[in-house]
Formats: C-alpha cells, structure tokens, sequence
C-alpha cells in the first residue's frame, strides 16, 4: 500500500535541485521517462534507487520490482520518504553512493539517476556499485553532459561538485563494467511520426530545418543528458523511446503568465506612469506628421 498523503504533511525543502512531486515540467519529464525505462527492466528484481531524494522513482520501480532499496544521503528525505511511500517491498535507507548500506552481490538492478554529478567521489562510487551488483546485475546511470548542460549556455550549477563530459562519462563506468550502451536525452519540441503496426522500434530518425531547407540531422539539438545502462554480460539494446506528458507545456504556459504578470506589474508602477506622462509631448508630435 502506498500513502501518498503524508499523513504528517511534513514539508522537503525546495532547494530548486531536488525533484519533488508539486514540479510538473521539463525536469520532473526528463526524470519520469529515465524511471519508465528502468520500470519495464526491473520486474522481479531486486533493485537500488541510489540518491532517491523523496521516494517517489522507489515507490514507481517497487509497482514491479521484488524489492527496491532507495537509498539516500539527506536524512530528512529518507524520513520523508518512509511516511509517504509504504510498500512491504519497499525500504528506505540512509547512505551515500560512494559507501553504499548494502550487502555484496545483493542487487539485480542499480538505479542512479543526477547523481553522480553532486559529489568526486567517481571511483569509489563505481567500485561500490560493483560491489552490491550481482554478476549479471545491470547499472542505470545517469548524468548532464557538461557541454550542453554547463559549458554552451554558460550556467553554473551550485549543487554539482563535478560534472562529466559524454567521453568522460562512457570511459569511466566502462572501467568497470564489460558491456555499455550510452543513450542521450533531451527535451524535444517538434512533431512525432511512428508506425503503428510496429517496424523496427530501435530507430529513431531526427529531422529538422525551415521554410528554405529540411533534412536528417546526427542528433537532436541538446542531448543534456547522458544515460548509461552497463553489465558485465551481454545487453539487449535498449530502443528509442518517448515520454509524452503535458508538463512541458505547463511549463511553458507557467513562464507566459509569468512574464505577462511582470509586464503588468511594471506597466501598473509609478515610475512607468510617470515616464508616459513625461513623454506625452513627443506622441502627440509623431502622430501629427505621421
């Protein structure tokens, strides 16, 4: 059973880098679609949701999982996350990714999603999931691009301690684990054409262009993330896939309201009134020789 009313109605801080359920947007879609894909993998497994924040991706992944561990450094989100989510095969733990509170080869799926990037403990936190992976177990891992998400907008986040370029990202997990396939995500906005009659699922054709030209392109404009599934045996291809949802647009309706308020609010402001009434004259002049 899972209580999502939080019969306590304690409060997580909105620090504005945590996930928490009020967010519909491109962030909360971007985080959804990683846990849908590791949804559809983890049916009767035993599984680790590492940095699980409030619970909400354990609670997702132990609808058909075994059993899920999400794991935690912040102790007020574990203790948040034991009075929200309660399932019989769900446990929540405090720990760090790079010294994890489970036993070796106990995990058949690893989960860890914007994690990596919070702390530079990288090979203490690959060598720890090692460790708690069974032989065959399989590490989802994911983590922003440092070109697109840090170095082309020029944004710095305060909460990342040490982001990792693509390359960087493959080479490292590929360290550890034999077998690596490397996906790259990204908010899309565009139109959508699929087979309904099914076809090869694995491919994933991206067009763009304008009135003057239209065409193939490599890749969507900002893959910002990079997912990794890894194993040390042999791995099906993952295929393409989309996560529709109308947060997105939301979001976008959000910031609309949002800049149409400011621009209300300083059209309403004295200053503003003050400055119309200063330039009054020289309308009056330019609609006269108009």
């Amino acid at each position: 059973m899972t209580d999502l009313s939080n019969s306590n109605n304690d409060k997580l801080e909105a620090t504005g880098e945590r996930l928490l359920v009020d967010y519909k947007n491109s962030t909360a879609v971007e985080h959804l679609h990683r846990y849908s894909i590791a949804k559809s993998m983890v049916i009767g497994k035993v599984v680790l949701d590492i940095a699980c924040g409030e619970g909400y991706g354990s609670n997702l992944l132990a609808q058909d999982a075994a059993f899920v561990y999400g794991v935690d450094i912040a102790s007020d989100a574990v203790s948040y996350a034991r009075k929200k989510y309660r399932k019989q095969n769900l446990q929540f733990m405090e720990g760090s990714a790079a010294a994890i509170p489970l036993e070796d080869d106990s995990i058949d799926i690893l989960v860890s999603f914007e994690t990596i990037e919070h702390h530079d403990k990288h090979i203490e936190m690959m060598k720890e999931c090692k460790r708690v992976l069974k032989p065959n177990g399989i590490l989802i891992i994911s983590s922003p691009d440092k070109k697109f998400f840090s170095d082309i907008p020029q944004y710095k986040n305060e909460f990342h301690v040490k982001e990792l370029y693509k390359q960087e990202f493959y080479d490292l997990v590929k360290s550890y684990f034999s077998f690596v396939h490397l996906y790259k995500q990204g908010i899309v906005k565009g139109s959508l054409i699929y087979n309904e009659d099914g076809g090869d699922k694995s491919t994933l054709l991206f067009h763009t262009g304008d009135y003057e030209a239209v065409g193939y392109v490599a890749d969507i404009m900002n893959p910002m993330y990079n997912l990794i599934i890894a194993s040390n045996s042999a791995l099906e291809t993952y295929p393409a896939s989309y996560f529709e949802s109308d947060f997105v647009d939301n979001e976008l309706l959000q910031n609309v309201m949002k800049y149409k308020s400011l621009y209300e609010s300083v059209c309403r402001s004295k200053a503003y009134q003050f400055s119309r009434f200063l330039l009054l004259p020289a309308r009056v002049v330019r609609k006269l020789f108009r």
